[in-house]
């Protein structure tokens, strides 16, 4: 199976991560307001940038998972990154996940980038159900997950803990059918 190395909307780029975007991703994970609802803390070490870049560049080139960089196309930014990881083949499922830097949060392009992603998954990868495990907390994050057709399926109870604050996980589903569906009814 093969992949584009990037993949364009109207505004955005979804394409590797490369060196270039070190000092944005980093700013991006620094930011406690960013990392409000992530897994982790903020980044306090930058050299974790450049480290994450490596690692995602590599996984990419196997096909192991995609960290797509988001990029404004109008001006080469780095907005922030979507992923598609934890790809199961045998039952073509796999996960998402997503994170923005705050300047470009509210402008759509999250909705933009997941579109892409979605169907990036659906159609090249061939995957039959994406899943995404969010904080309960973040109501932008379901938003916009609910928006792209993702119905919420289940709670987990103090699933994280991170920095000894501890979280629960509101897990949502896709199935491919559903965004077929979608897609090929009027708006």
């Amino acid at each position: 199976m093969t992949y584009r190395k990037s993949i364009s909307t109207e505004r955005l780029i979804l394409r590797k991560p490369q060196l270039s975007d070190e000092a944005a991703l980093f700013a991006m994970h620094a930011d406690p307001e960013v990392m409000r609802y992530f897994s982790e803390p903020p980044w306090t070490d930058a050299s974790r940038a450049a480290r994450q870049i490596a690692e995602d560049s590599a996984a990419f080139g196997k096909e192991e998972f995609f960290r797509f960089a988001v990029e404004l196309k109008a001006t080469g930014e780095y907005l922030g990154s979507c992923s598609l990881f934890s790809e199961h083949r045998q039952n073509r499922r796999a996960e998402i996940g997503y994170a923005l830097g705050r300047p470009y949060w509210g402008r759509g392009y999250m909705h933009e980038a997941l579109s892409a992603l979605i169907a990036f998954a659906f159609l090249e990868r061939d995957l039959n159900r994406l899943e995404a495990d969010i904080d309960p907390l973040n109501a932008a994050s379901a938003s916009a997950l609910e928006r792209q057709g993702f119905n919420k399926e289940g709670f987990l109870p103090e699933r994280w803990i991170v920095a000894g604050q501890v979280s629960d996980s509101a897990l949502y589903g896709l199935l491919r059918r559903e965004w077929q569906a979608r897609r090929s009814s009027p708006p």
